[in-house]
């Protein structure tokens, strides 16, 4: 059993981050801490990979969306792994440290992302192994988190998903740009004296809920949740974080080069400002509707400490930002909105390969 759910007024989470505690009593003011200063939350229930041998970049690289060739030892990033006509199928944040690749991944997903990479090992010099129960994730969140670090003798990673080793040797610390803060991986026997030490040098506790809220917020998807079985880089926004564009030679190539070159792709992640409360709220995979019709699916839904009722939503590329909008099945139909601060920039700029396919035409027709 998780030792942090034995902590005083911890609350079991009974969804997706099964494992790990939902709240502590108070999930709104859990989510002012982690919003206004600093929280530590567990997040002990996200897997590990760890990937080793002299051509673990190499090997990688032909696999990843994301270019890590030359990934230098505590640097990181995040990678997809899609299937042939480039949909997600799995999404991992990566961190470099010593002579490993780790790879953490959504809860219940690292057997099957696993038994893809040694079906891809062939002859390559490499070996993978579920780490999960070596380390242990925590995340410390909110302006204040270096400050913790700090107090507890921990390095403070500097730069997009810079990585340092732990005092000790055995874990790690990593910067998370997409979401403000810090994750450390911790030996998982050493899980709550982590979260005590932590909790000394200042950080509030938060759990899931509060995590999610925030995450929901910064419109940072979650495999799963906020992407279905048709989801492509390009419609939640990881082909800004996950995806190299001029690399080539991995699985569902063809698809991301060419949405990105020539087309659009046919939906975006957007946050919806709903009615919904507690006592009815929205469920990953309810649709959206526009006049009776499905135009879309809900993601995740929360109740934010500023914001109210908020969800991220896939929904059609065409419907415009003013729509009047219903989501939820017939029993827990609720208006929904959809917050213009949200719409993916660019939505104006023509894609390269498009104009220059319409100005080769002009030339034809001239």
């Amino acid at each position: 059993m998780n030792p942090l759910l034995t902590v005083p007024g911890a609350v079991a989470d009974e969804g997706r981050d099964e494992g790990v505690a939902a709240h502590y009593g108070d999930p709104l003011a859990e989510q002012r801490a982690a919003d206004r200063s600093a929280a530590v939350v567990d997040r002990s229930n996200r897997q590990l990979l760890a990937v080793t041998g002299p051509e673990r970049l190499s090997w990688l690289h032909s696999l990843l969306t994301q270019h890590v060739t030359e990934l230098a030892e505590g640097a990181g990033t995040e990678a997809l792994v899609l299937d042939m006509n480039g949909r997600v199928e799995h999404h991992a944040v990566l961190a470099h440290v010593g002579d490993t690749v780790w790879l953490d991944v959504e809860p219940g997903t690292a057997e099957a992302l696993r038994d893809y990479l040694v079906k891809m090992q062939f002859w390559s010099e490499v070996e993978v192994r579920d780490a999960t129960g070596e380390l242990a994730q925590l995340a410390v969140v909110g302006p204040d988190a270096a400050r913790v670090l700090t107090t507890s003798g921990v390095p403070v990673p500097e730069g997009a998903y810079a990585v340092a080793a732990l005092p000790g040797g055995t874990g790690f610390v990593r910067h998370m740009p997409t979401r403000g803060g810090v994750d450390l991986f911790v030996p998982r026997p050493e899980l709550a004296e982590w979260w005590r030490k932590l909790r000394d040098a200042g950080a509030a506790q938060a759990g899931a809920m509060a995590f999610e809220a925030l995450r929901v917020a910064a419109r940072s998807p979650r495999l799963g949740v906020d992407t279905d079985e048709r989801t492509i880089p390009h419609e939640v926004g990881w082909i800004d974080t996950a995806v190299h564009l001029t690399k080539g030679c991995y699985r569902g190539q063809e698809t991301v080069a060419r949405v990105a070159n020539v087309g659009r792709p046919p939906r975006r992640l957007v946050l919806l400002h709903t009615s919904s409360g507690d006592d009815e709220p929205l469920a990953p995979g309810d649709p959206v509707l526009l006049d009776g019709k499905e135009i879309g699916r809900v993601g995740t839904a929360v109740l934010h400490h500023e914001l109210g009722g908020v969800a991220l939503a896939l929904v059609k590329r065409s419907i415009p930002v003013e729509a009047e909008l219903v989501a939820g099945d017939a029993e827990r139909a609720t208006p929904v909105r959809i917050d213009p601060d949200s719409m993916p920039p660019g939505e104006d700029v023509e894609p390269a390969g498009r104009a220059a396919q319409q100005r080769l035409r002009s030339l034809r027709m001239a």
